[in-house]
């Protein structure tokens, strides 16, 4: 039977009815603007991530490029980051007027310290590790890093609302972290949407102003900023998503046991879960030696697998003017030929799950074989 990468129609579907009712009621009160939902969510979402402050944006990108700008990150200063992740990472630092520095990532995906520690220089002012595909990075060891070099940590936590790292909730280690409600995301919205979170008073305030053209009022200006709001219609939409998402999280956890019990792991190399890291699986990436094979024959077969960031930053046409070459992030690239994405989702049946091992199974030979 045919199994999709994601099914965020089945997933809604039980709140459907809640979600149409909130949307009329907002439509009928006449407010989209920062409205009630607004306010409620940020404290609602401040306090599931156990931070003080929770600022709601148009979009992930936005809130990455506003928490740099917040912590006084801007032209002539440095942000180290992954080459392997989505582009709005280095995007949102060279959209600050900053320069990417891409350190490499190790077999968890997210950012390896010693990497890290390799490429600070005397303008790095933050470091940016990706939470990817839902798993933390090594936060103990990049604060030690960012203390030791008095920097800022901006947590891309796009793919991660719910993950943890010691028990603590990602969105809740840096200086600042944000996130976004793209659709697909574990908590999305309907159209888009992004948060920063922080502990930090005045990083909340000057992020506030700058998600509102720079203004505390509309009055008095005081930053060129960002017209970049959360809707109304999309606060009030994720204030009923929000007490559903720890269930979705345990459902796709309990998809990633499956495949691991159903033997996935003999045809393919599945992620890492390394202890103290609690996975919320935005996406379930396994390594192929020959990802282009088995991504065709699973496509054939009806199971909806595809490559993430399958060409990383680093050697990017955008980012040429930096001098990097192949084999300067060697498990970055390794990582990038070989991830392919299989389904998972939090109402994926244990069923469509064998469906998934049983179609990898049959790829190998034909695989092999080429």
């Amino acid at each position: 039977m045919p199994v999709p990468l994601m099914n965020t129609r089945a997933q809604y579907e039980p709140l459907i009815d809640q979600v149409r009712e909130r949307v009329l009621s907002i439509i009928d009160g006449g407010r989209f603007i920062l409205g009630e939902h607004v306010t409620a969510f940020e404290q609602e979402a401040a306090a599931y991530l156990g931070v003080r402050h929770c600022i709601g944006v148009g979009n992930g990108t936005d809130a990455l490029s506003i928490a740099l700008r917040a912590l006084g990150i801007g032209p002539g200063d440095e942000v180290i980051c992954p080459a392997y992740t989505f582009y709005a990472t280095p995007e949102s630092i060279s959209a600050v007027g900053a320069r990417p520095v891409f350190a490499d990532v190790d077999e968890t995906c997210t950012l390896d310290p010693e990497s890290v520690r390799s490429v600070i220089s005397g303008a790095t002012k933050a470091i940016m590790p990706v939470h990817l595909f839902g798993l933390a990075a090594d936060m103990d060891a990049l604060q030690e890093i960012a203390d030791e070099h008095g920097l800022a940590i901006v947590e891309d936590a796009a793919q991660a609302f719910g993950s943890t790292w010691q028990g603590r909730r990602c969105g809740s280690l840096g200086d600042a972290a944000t996130f976004s409600f793209f659709p697909t995301k574990n908590l999305g919205g309907f159209g888009d949407g992004g948060l920063v979170a922080t502990d930090r008073d005045d990083v909340a305030e000057l992020a506030r102003m700058l998600r509102f053209h720079g203004s505390k009022d509309k009055q008095v200006f005081h930053h060129i900023g960002y017209n970049s709001r959360l809707d109304e219609i999309q606060a009030g939409v994720l204030r009923l998503l929000l007490p559903e998402l720890d269930g979705w999280n345990a459902a796709r956890r309990g998809i990633a046991d499956h495949y691991r019990q159903a033997g996935l792991g003999e045809l393919v190399e599945l992620p890492p879960t390394p202890a103290g890291r609690e996975h919320t699986y935005h996406l379930h990436v396994v390594r192929s030696d020959d990802r282009d094979g088995l991504v065709e024959q699973l496509r054939e077969q009806g199971i909806g697998a595809t490559v993430y960031y399958g060409n990383p930053h680093h050697l990017q046409p955008v980012y040429a003017d930096l001098g990097y070459t192949p084999g300067d992030l060697p498990v970055t690239e390794q990582l990038a030929a070989e991830g392919v994405a299989l389904p998972i989702y939090p109402t994926m049946t244990t069923a469509e799950a064998d469906e998934v091992v049983a179609a990898v199974r049959a790829a190998r030979p034909a695989i092999a074989g080429a």
